[in-house]
């Protein structure tokens, strides 16, 4: 949208709290945005003179505005996060709900069992959480299974089926972890003593199930049971160890969030630390990419909201760096500069900078040296993967498509641990229609292997394909077609987890996240994923070209791509020196791009 064009519109700009929303040509949702001001932020867009690149690239494409008045900033904020969670524009940042975040299951029925979920269903069960580290959780319940014995069995323990002695009591009655209530040894309110442990446990309140524990103890001893007294010190002592493990807050603080942000490049680091009962029961670290100019506040407040509501908290306290737009006057904001307050920020800080530092060094994989010597590194990798040979020869595939649109595949090489650009390879699909991951792969992989086979050409060892289970199938559905499952190893790359597919195991390989050998994958996998859209956006940008160029009498698509390989997009041409367009396709056809250009009123 021109300034021009915007002007038109500007008077009718409301001045209330809201939310805006911009749309292309295509009625594609670019960007939503809250304001305190609708017209003086809206028409910031146009009228600033110092905003940045990617912005005026977003203002170039709008086509459309709307906006929803609303009584509050508080409510700008909430309405802002839903409809980028909704529909995740291109220009936002970008917001995960808690899918993916793992959960506490207390099963709705008698004597319910307990076990960790990533799918909370509408199924009357109490599920706690979610949790940031599902790590930290199976560590508690494997305490709660040694500990505080509950049932694993899937029977159905009604009292009517107990007292009619329907069932045996099992191995793990004898083994001490379960005291058999399907066979009445257990009552159903001794059971539910244990689930409300087990909640405390779960909720950060280690200090009143130890306090229980010492006085059950005392209890024992003093009844000279002993042995009963000895099992129950375990506990005791296995949650003093767990506690000294995590990290004790001074009991100034009982209940806090903590969330602290860094920036680098084009992306933020964030981090938020749950602080519960005077200790930090949940961390959490993100990187995610600045679209726009946002500010560091403005992030953060977003992210801040969000999080809040995926783990659930109310606490009435937030500490930060720096200062925020918050909206709840329940809700007190600490930006603190020394004690207890200031040293949980820097734990915060120091969480945000180990991801940044993760960055870095996947970043340098790539920016590193031409003359580097990778072989250790591929050493490595050989040994992590259980290869036959040191890998110098890798190839990575990656599809990308438009809402069904443009599918393209695209494949980048590495030979001896470096990027051989020179090597790399785009995929125009010509087989699938619609959106097809899997058949999208298996096409580019068939192609790309079927050539290499036709002309003697060396094969790598290591193939990786982005994506899970379903495109490593796919990928190796194409290699048996040309019999060449044996040339190569092939694994699947899933995108969210890092997990590593190998055919035929039901079970992934999971490096740590700071392995040299994971990282190095990863920047390979961020390497197509970065070749492949760029392709991508060629072919679309292409696209919108033959939709409006071609339709010029005189102008065919060979013309259109030398304009737009010179030129890069259609914001280029309207730039350009009009001796410059002469110059490249000719007076006659310039003069026809030049009059397009003016009767659409230079865009």
């Amino acid at each position: 949208m021109t300034p021009e064009k915007f002007k038109d519109i500007a008077t009718t700009l409301p001045k209330e709290p809201g939310v805006y929303r911009y749309y292309d040509a295509r009625e594609k949702l670019l960007y939503v945005g809250k304001a305190k001001n609708l017209k003086n932020r809206i028409s910031s867009y146009f009228t600033d003179k110092q905003i940045s690149h990617k912005t005026r690239l977003l203002v170039s494409r709008i086509e459309r505005i709307e906006y929803t008045i609303v009584q509050s900033e508080a409510d700008a904020l909430f309405l802002e996060n839903t409809l980028i969670k909704q529909h995740r524009p291109v220009f936002n940042i970008e917001l995960k709900d808690d899918k993916g975040y793992p959960y506490i299951v207390i099963k709705n029925e008698s004597f319910p069992r307990i076990f960790l979920t990533r799918r909370k269903l509408n199924d009357g069960s109490e599920y706690l959480g979610p949790f940031a580290s599902a790590g930290k959780v199976r560590e508690l319940i494997t305490f709660i299974k040694q500990y505080l014995p509950i049932r694993n069995c899937n029977l159905q323990l009604t009292p009517k089926n107990i007292a009619q002695k329907k069932f045996k009591s099992c191995l793990e009655y004898q083994l001490g972890n379960c005291k058999a209530p399907c066979v009445g040894l257990q009552s159903e309110a001794d059971y539910q003593d244990n689930i409300e442990q087990i909640k405390y446990l779960l909720n950060g309140n280690l200090q009143s199930v130890i306090q229980f524990l010492k006085a059950q103890m005392k209890q024992y001893a003093a009844e000279l049971s002993f042995e009963k007294a000895a099992i129950v010190k375990n506990k005791i002592e296995y949650l003093e160890n767990y506690r000294s493990k995590s990290t004790v807050v001074n009991a100034g603080v009982k209940e806090a969030d903590v969330f602290y942000l860094l920036r680098e490049d084009e992306m933020i680091f964030v981090n938020y630390l749950m602080v519960r009962n005077s200790t930090v029961i949940q961390s959490e670290s993100r990187s995610l990419p600045a679209r726009l100019e946002e500010s560091d506040a403005e992030l953060l407040s977003m992210i801040i909201h969000e999080w809040r509501m995926v783990f659930k908290t109310e606490a009435k306290e937030i500490i930060l760096p720096f200062s925020i737009e918050w909206f709840d006057a329940g809700v007190h904001i600490s930006i603190p500069k020394k004690g207890v307050k200031k040293q949980l920020l820097d734990m915060s800080r120091l969480n945000a900078q180990h991801l940044l530092q993760q960055y870095k060094k996947q970043k340098s994989l790539l920016l590193a040296p031409a003359d580097q010597d990778h072989t250790e590194l591929l050493r490595e990798v050989k040994e992590a993967l259980h290869l036959p040979e040191i890998p110098g020869h890798i190839e990575c595939f990656d599809n990308s498509n438009f809402q069904g649109s443009y599918p393209v595949s695209a494949m980048v090489c590495f030979k001896d641990g470096k990027a051989s650009k020179g090597d790399y390879r785009k995929f125009n699909i010509k087989t699938v229609e619609g959106i097809n991951d899997f058949a999208s792969m298996a096409e580019a992989v068939y192609r790309r292997y079927h050539r290499l086979k036709t002309e003697n050409l060396p094969f790598p060892q290591l193939l990786i394909i982005d994506g899970g289970k379903g495109q490593l199938s796919a990928a190796l559905e194409s290699l048996k077609k040309l019999d060449l499952t044996d040339r190569m190893t092939v694994v699947g790359l899933a995108k969210n987890k890092e997990e590593i597919f190998f055919p035929g195991d039901s079970q992934s390989l999971q490096l740590p996240l700071d392995s040299p050998v994971l990282l190095f994958i990863r920047s390979i996998r961020d390497e197509v994923h970065r070749f492949g859209l760029r392709f991508h956006r060629e072919k679309r940008s292409v696209g919108t070209f033959k939709n409006q160029l071609t339709d010029i009498a005189g102008i065919g698509e060979a013309t259109v791509k030398l304009l737009y390989t010179r030129f890069k997009s259609m914001d280029g041409i309207r730039k350009a020196e009009v001796v410059e367009i002469n110059k490249l396709i000719g007076e006659k056809k310039g003069m026809l791009i030049q009059q397009f250009l003016k009767e659409k009123g230079a865009g």
